[in-house]
């Protein structure tokens, strides 16, 4: 079976279908029994370790399957010719067909592998060519970052963990979710360098070397929220009380963070379309401009596929904006 992007481990663990109330298993796998069920909790519960991928690919599942209730096909009865029907039908932009398609293939590949199914239908369906030159994601300049940092008041421990977060996102481009995860123990001294641990889609980790800009601005929010002999289990970055801006025990979110940057933004005067992905993409397209290899930022960045990282370089749309400004016009 080919890897699932990210997320699938050599082991199957054990987890509660009834701990995730965001994918249930498709009707139409109930009518082939005790099999069924256990290929998809399998699948599902199992095999992918990413939360984002396992709705995403329940969704999709789940809307295959009702289609072909819909229709009187039975789960042995799918052909090809159903799953590209299907694809033909939806209105999904080309990158959305190819993710369904993507989890069909995977998901019949376990009905296969379990003997619930003979063959997979979705196996021999080719998807639509898809060329992605560049991502969505708004780049922020160095400048604008520049503004952003110097832009937090410091004299406050909100300001301090302000700053380190996103001083975190923008010297390792590290996704929001990576940093959200972030406990104690993982800011770490081995002598002569300081060290993040980072948590990244599913359970990989990666240990970044903090370079010393970077050092002070967690070190100066550690001594201000009094957390240098914390429990190293405990969340580095925590949420405040609204009212005393006292900090919690309580660890902030992916969605906290990403709050705080657009207020942070729009305090500095900045655009707030720009988000905690954008730091990634001015890391990463400064890093390339100067030069650094591909396979060096594509360490970086965490990414498995050095197609990803390309996507990530606005290098090419730099050039083209400098020639089309030399039109005589």
């Amino acid at each position: 079976m080919d890897d699932i992007p990210n997320n699938l481990p050599a082991t199957i663990t054990s987890y509660s279908p009834s701990r995730d109330s965001n994918v249930a298993m498709p009707k139409l796998l109930e009518n082939v029994g005790g099999a069924g069920r256990f290929a998809w909790e399998e699948f599902i519960f199992g095999r992918i370790r990413n939360e984002g991928t396992r709705r995403a690919y329940s969704f999709a599942i789940n809307r295959f399957l009702s289609w072909c209730g819909d229709r009187g096909v039975g789960l042995n009865r799918i052909a090809p010719a159903h799953v590209g029907r299907y694809l033909d039908e939806q209105s999904y932009a080309p990158a959305t067909k190819k993710l369904h398609l993507s989890a069909l293939r995977h998901f019949f590949d376990e009905l296969v592998l379990r003997h619930v199914v003979v063959l997979n239908p979705a196996a021999a369906v080719r998807g639509q060519r898809l060329q992605v030159i560049e991502g969505k994601t708004p780049e922020i300049s160095i400048n604008q970052c520049r503004t952003l940092l110097a832009s937090i008041n410091t004299n406050n421990v909100v300001g301090l963990r302000d700053r380190a977060i996103i001083a975190v996102m923008i010297y390792t481009a590290a996704r929001v979710g990576a940093v959200a995860k972030l406990r104690r123990g993982d800011f770490y001294d081995l002598g002569d360098q300081h060290y993040l641990r980072m948590t990244e889609k599913g359970t990989k980790l990666r240990e970044l070397p903090v370079r010393h800009e970077l050092r002070e601005f967690i070190a100066d929010y550690i001594e201000a929220a009094c957390l240098e002999y914390s429990d190293k289990t405990t969340r580095l970055f925590r949420t405040t009380i609204r009212r005393t801006k006292a900090l919690t025990q309580n660890g902030m979110t992916a969605g906290d963070m990403s709050r705080m940057v657009k207020r942070r933004l729009a305090g500095a005067g900045l655009p707030t379309a720009f988000s905690p992905h954008s730091f990634r993409v001015c890391a990463i397209t400064d890093l390339l401009h100067q030069g650094v290899p591909l396979a060096d930022v594509q360490t970086l960045a965490g990414h498995a596929d050095p197609r990803t990282t390309r996507l990530y370089d606005r290098r090419d749309r730099k050039v083209t904006r400098n020639i089309v400004e030399r039109i005589s016009v």
